[in-house]
């Protein structure tokens, strides 16, 4: 059981774009999204073997409501995010991350 959340800088950045992104099209979804990558990462916190590995180590959660994956490593004291995914981009740009 992990206990906190840790971004890598490049997930923090994609994080952070596609919530202002989001809250540039219509006001309050932006936090909506936010919401949703916290409860996601709750679950990852709690069970992370429950999100299906897809690169070694690496696992991946999907955002019901929004069309980004979550990857991330499961370490023994936390959850370390490596990217914040938009499912249309080339899943070639997550080489390297991890």
């Amino acid at each position: 059981m992990s206990s906190s959340v840790l971004f890598r800088p490049l997930a923090r950045l994609e994080l952070g774009e596609a919530v202002a992104w989001y809250k540039a099209s219509k006001p309050g979804i932006g936090l909506q999204l936010k919401d949703e990558v916290d409860v996601v990462l709750g679950r990852a916190t709690e069970t992370p073997g429950r999100f299906p590995r897809v690169r070694g180590e690496v696992r991946r959660a999907l955002l019901r409501r929004f069309p980004y994956t979550l990857h991330f490593l499961a370490e023994p004291d936390a959850i370390v995010v490596l990217a914040v995914f938009h499912v249309r981009r080339d899943p070639r740009h997550l080489e390297g991350r991890g």
